[in-house]
């Protein structure tokens, strides 16, 4: 006889998120039917060429940007390197200085780090105990010399999120660019960059219930920046490489979907994410990581003191239930989170986080499930614990 077949629950939707099956429907076609290169001059190529000019008006639309600003990337990394490496090559004649914070995701703190090799000079600004960035620190580390400011919408593993208008206000004064990583927030809570204080705006589609391996750059009118990627003349010169139809379609679809639900997902998921929480602070020894209430709807990072997440991972990956010790991308390395290490945390406490991100199809039975798998082998696991058995 078969035994039953265990519940999976996904808890990791700041890593990745399932296409909305709306989606998966709107790209088939462009697989197999509208196949052609949107260069190309015959029917084929103009069919995918009008399918990405309806896909792009409809993501400007709901940004509030214009459609000629919108540059396709193959996601939220190239995205990003973009928007660093573009603003500092094609304006090295003004300055060599950027700003950006401790906490921001790899794809901004490697490409910073490359710059230094080519003679920028960078400033990585520090967070407070919440992962919040001052806006005065960033004031004060404005020189004649800095040409962008980079900081994250929110953060991908604490869910802070940071002071953009201010931030934004502050760039605008001193005639900096301001560039922000929201590719966490893209779909989750409404960007309106007609009052949105930034320059450039990154975006990944993946994180919002369309395809991997597409996103964009928004590029404010006037921005002067320098392509990342060379050869064609495809996104107006700005970014080589044949267009992902599909993709961008899918992207426009899933961009469509999640803005309708935007209110009614913000609230539902909140109050799942403070139950949450709720319960998993009522385990002895355990903290929350990131500003209690200015963060991310979906997200909880805490603490399980003196057992190692990645155990605490496993055991409830046993049990059906997918979560994370982090951010995706950095999930192989045994260092502490720079993050979380950024927040002061103590390197044996960083190491006994877990990220838990909720997403549309999180229900309070799966919240309800979590909490008690989740004291169950955090019981387990201290029995086993060396270390909680000499924190007396």
């Amino acid at each position: 006889m078969k035994g039953t077949e265990m519940k999976q629950i996904y808890l990791d939707y700041a890593a990745t998120t399932p296409m909305d099956p709306e989606v998966v429907k709107e790209i088939q076609p462009y697989f197999s039917k509208i196949y052609g290169n949107p260069s190309s001059i015959h029917s084929f190529g103009r069919d995918a060429k009008k399918a990405i000019d309806e896909s792009r008006n409809k993501i400007a639309t709901i940004l509030g940007a214009r459609t000629e600003e919108l540059v396709f990337t193959s996601g939220g990394t190239e995205a990003n390197n973009f928007a660093i490496k573009g603003i500092a090559y094609a304006n090295k004649d003004k300055g060599n200085h950027i700003i950006t914070s401790q906490i921001e995701h790899h794809a901004i703190i490697e490409p910073c780090k490359f710059l230094e090799t080519q003679g920028f000079k960078v400033s990585y600004i520090p967070v407070d105990k919440d992962g919040i960035v001052d806006p005065n620190e960033i004031k004060k580390a404005i020189t004649d010399k800095t040409i962008l400011i980079s900081i994250m919408h929110a953060n991908n593993e604490i869910g802070t999120i940071q002071p953009i208008e201010e931030i934004g206000r502050i760039a605008k004064e001193k005639n900096v660019y301001f560039h922000t990583d929201a590719v966490q927030t893209a779909g989750h809570i409404s960007l309106e960059l007609t009052r949105f204080p930034v320059d450039l705006l990154s975006i990944s589609a993946h994180k919002f219930y369309g395809p991997k391996g597409i996103g964009a750059l928004f590029i404010r009118k006037g921005v002067k920046i320098l392509p990342l990627m060379h050869g064609g003349e495809q996104e107006n010169n700005r970014r080589a490489s044949t267009e992902n139809t599909a993709g961008i379609v899918g992207m426009g679809k899933a961009l469509e979907i999640s803005s309708e639900e935007i209110i009614k997902e913000f609230r539902r998921i909140t109050q799942l994410r403070d139950k949450l929480i709720s319960n998993i602070l009522k385990i002895e020894n355990t903290s929350l990581n990131g500003h209690p209430t200015k963060r991310l709807p979906n997200n909880i990072n805490v603490s399980i003191e003196f057992i190692e997440g990645e155990a605490i991972l496993l055991n409830l990956d046993l049990k059906g239930i997918a979560c994370s010790t982090g951010s995706a991308c950095s999930s192989a390395s045994n260092e502490p989170s720079h993050v979380l290490t950024a927040l002061k945390i103590a390197p044996e406490v960083c190491r006994s986080s877990l990220r838990f991100s909720l997403g549309k199809y999180t229900t309070e039975k799966d919240i309800d499930c979590v909490s008690e798998t989740l004291k169950d082998v955090v019981d387990k696991l201290r029995k086993m614990s060396p270390l909680y058995k000499k924190r007396n």
